[in-house]
């Protein structure tokens, strides 16, 4: 199992049935938030959903739910007023050798395809997005909107001018970095601590090409270290598509105050996820690993090899084990407490929402994108504008790829003799 599979199962046990402090709302507040939500363009900044396009048995336009492996599909995008968002090309992070370079390389490639034949299947209902004018548009032609985005740029590593490809072919959010350390980036992660104290020589290569490109830039999973190249570097603001606050959970995937207030002074956005192990310390025992481990090893698959009908098994063993040896279970009262200091500390012009969804996301009490409701229901209680929400939703992400674009458009006009 990778290590990518292991934090997964890790996330989709703490979905499993509601801890206590759960937060309330009535059904008048949900009703209203729902309403507004479908009034406002909704977008999510990281949808791993792609990690689904190829198992047996998956439908996006089918409902998937009490499955442990599906949390957005159409149904349920419809259900929770979701008008769509980035849908990421994950590739696992490999050995590093030549051989794996090749994989990583062919992998990102296939999940690209993956992903322009969803599109191509469902014509009336999902759409590629390009710019962030096209969200709208899209929206309002009643069709789901895709952007198209890369979490870890390994499969850039064996030739790196694939960028200019992908680009063409949709991708307009690139990560640098996964789990552990690349030939690109250090990770937040990686056990062996920082390679490059940064970026590396082929990273700033790779994020000036983007930059000339339009495409934006995501520092989730980057160290520290990276974060601070980016803010010294870059001529227009970038984003981190799911992460948190490190003053609510100490996690090195999580943003500490000082560089939040720097990523807003640069006029960025961060994007608060669901993953339950960045929110919390959930506690957990070695019984429990090797509980999880039995059952992946009884279920006789990887995780990335799984059919959708395995992901019903799995969900039920994931409960049998909880009611055993339980976890404590991140939830929304988690998750808004990361989210209210985050707005505290740079505004709301400065947030948005990237919940993790099919990547390991999701929360006790909000499973999957059917119940975002609940977090515009939250927004309205605390008293946040109409227009504020909309920033969140999206309006403040597609900022950035505006300014990102524009400042592509400029460089290139200027070049032309």
């Amino acid at each position: 199992m990778t290590l990518r599979s292991l934090s997964l199962l890790v996330s989709l046990a703490l979905c499993t049935p509601l801890a206590a402090h759960a937060i309330e709302f009535t059904p008048q507040e949900l009703a209203r938030a729902s309403t507004l939500q479908q009034r406002l363009l909704t977008l999510d900044s990281h949808l791993d959903t792609p990690a689904n396009f190829h198992r047996d048995g998956f439908d996006i336009r089918q409902r998937h739910d009490r499955n442990a492996l599906s949390q957005v599909d159409y149904p349920r995008m419809v259900e929770g007023a979701l008008d769509g968002g980035f849908f990421a090309i994950y590739t696992d992070q490999g050995d590093r050798s030549a051989r794996a370079h090749q994989h990583d390389r062919d992998a990102g490639l296939l999940r690209l395809t993956e992903i322009r034949e969803m599109l191509a299947a469902h014509p009336d209902s999902f759409q590629l997005a390009l710019t962030p004018a096209d969200a709208a548009r899209i929206k309002a032609a009643g069709k789901r909107v895709v952007y198209i985005s890369m979490e870890n740029a390994s499969p850039l590593v064996d030739d790196p001018s694939l960028l200019s490809y992908y680009h063409l072919a949709g991708l307009r959010l690139l990560s640098t970095v996964h789990f552990a350390n690349n030939e690109f980036a250090d990770s937040a992660t990686d056990p062996k601590g920082a390679e490059w104290k940064g970026l590396s020589p082929a990273g700033k290569a790779l994020v000036d090409e983007a930059v000339r490109l339009g495409i934006v830039i995501d520092q989730s999973h980057a160290s520290d270290a990276v974060f601070d190249d980016l803010i010294e570097r870059m001529p227009v603001p970038f984003v981190l598509s799911h992460s948190s606050a490190k003053a609510i959970y100490n996690h090195p995937r999580n943003l500490d105050d000082t560089r939040l207030t720097r990523l807003a002074q640069a006029g960025g956005v961060i994007q608060v996820n669901a993953y339950g192990g960045y929110l919390i310390d959930t506690g957990k025992s070695e019984a429990r690993k090797a509980a999880e481990t039995a059952l992946m090893e009884r279920l006789g698959t990887d995780y990335d090899g799984m059919s959708i009908q395995q992901g019903v098994a799995l969900k039920k063993g994931l409960e049998e084990i909880d009611t055993r040896i339980p976890l404590r279970k991140a939830t929304l009262e988690d998750f808004f407490a990361h989210l209210e200091h985050i707005l505290k500390v740079v505004g709301p012009e400065h947030v948005g929402i990237g919940l993790d969804w099919d990547g390991g996301g999701g929360l006790a009490d909000l499973q999957d994108v059917s119940q975002l409701p609940k977090i515009t229901a939250w927004l309205l209680r605390k008293g946040y504008s109409e227009k504020q929400i909309a920033g969140i939703w999206g309006g403040n992400l597609l900022r950035v790829m505006q300014q990102a674009q524009a400042h592509a458009d400029k460089a290139a006009t200027a070049a032309t003799p």
